[in-house]
């Protein structure tokens, strides 16, 4: 299987910008220092190729296709949806626009979170503008086909606050990034 085509980018800029939202990610991370970590909608298993979480740290991975599975190591990976996990109690990049409902899948973030939360979500509207830049997507005015939320900072941190505590956006153009703690219940 081949990997989201975004990630083995050749274009100089599009590399930078994808290696610039792995540092940030990466110092988000570092400054939480997980015990645990949870890739809800891992796609190819990106974090671990990009070594994000720490030195022999290795989260579990979460997709609702098998195929995208495939590259995940067999002992970490769980087919399962964010908008139902398969976890009693216990972050999720690229997911949140793809979905129909994403509050219920924060909700559910939450509910297994037993500390930070890392989201991410393309910033619009500048993601389309780079897609249009780079002549992707054009019958869609430069719009990824399957995202259907559209997120600036003030929108994502609006819906954040909704189902979330302590919400804190970070700057990771064309991406946002949020590190969020769950409500006490």
């Amino acid at each position: 299987m081949t990997r989201q085509e975004k990630y083995d980018a050749k274009n100089p800029v599009v590399k930078f910008v994808i290696e610039r939202f792995f540092a940030r990610l990466r110092a988000v991370v570092a400054e939480l220092r997980p015990r645990t970590a949870l890739d809800a909608g891992c796609g190819e298993g990106e974090l671990l190729r990009r070594r994000v979480l720490p030195e022999g740290f290795e989260p579990v991975c979460l997709d609702l296709r098998m195929d995208s599975l495939a590259d995940v190591p067999a002992a970490k990976r769980v087919r399962g949806s964010v908008q139902a996990l398969p976890f009693a109690a216990g972050s999720c990049l690229e997911v949140l626009e793809h979905l129909a409902d994403p509050a219920a899948a924060v909700r559910e973030v939450a509910r297994v979170s037993r500390g930070a939360i890392v989201l991410s979500v393309p910033h619009e509207p500048y993601f389309r503008i780079g897609n249009l830049l780079r002549g992707k997507h054009l019958s869609f005015n430069g719009n990824h086909p399957e995202h259907v939320q559209h997120w600036n900072h003030r929108t994502f941190e609006k819906f954040l606050r909704e189902s979330l505590a302590e919400v804190r956006i970070i700057e990771a153009f064309p991406w946002i990034i949020a590190c969020c703690r769950p409500k006490q219940h």
